[in-house]
């Protein structure tokens, strides 16, 4: 009985350490290795001088509590963007959630942003 408490136990913080920003093992790594993981960028900016930004995002559709259809709730889209530096190496990432759209998103506006932090 003990052993299967411990088991359960290591499971568990096992599945919390796991659940950490995946931005966070990227710092460092090449441009490259993240593109062959976790495929292209749905958009790339021009971070200036800086390097530019790569931009993944998932639209994510939340259902409805009020109603049991099979139609999709309100929608929101998750962001990561990448901050890659001249070298190919990335140096940093943030996560937003917003409700536009990637074609939306202004360029002008993110890389005058001067967001090389992570968040």
């Amino acid at each position: 009985m003990k052993n299967i408490i411990l088991l359960i136990t290591v499971l568990f913080l096992c599945a919390c350490s796991s659940s950490k920003n995946s931005g966070d093992k990227w710092v460092g790594k090449s441009k490259q290795n993240l593109i062959k993981s976790w495929g292209t960028p749905i958009r790339t900016f021009d971070n200036t001088t800086d390097g530019e930004i790569l931009v993944y995002a998932d639209q994510v559709y939340e259902k409805d509590k009020d109603h049991d259809s099979r139609m999709a709730g309100p929608l929101y889209w998750n962001y990561i963007y990448i901050y890659v530096n001249k070298a190919g190496k990335i140096v940093s990432f943030r996560n937003e959630k917003q409700n536009y759209p990637p074609q939306s998103i202004d360029s002008d506006k993110l890389a005058g942003m001067n967001l090389l932090t992570v968040k």
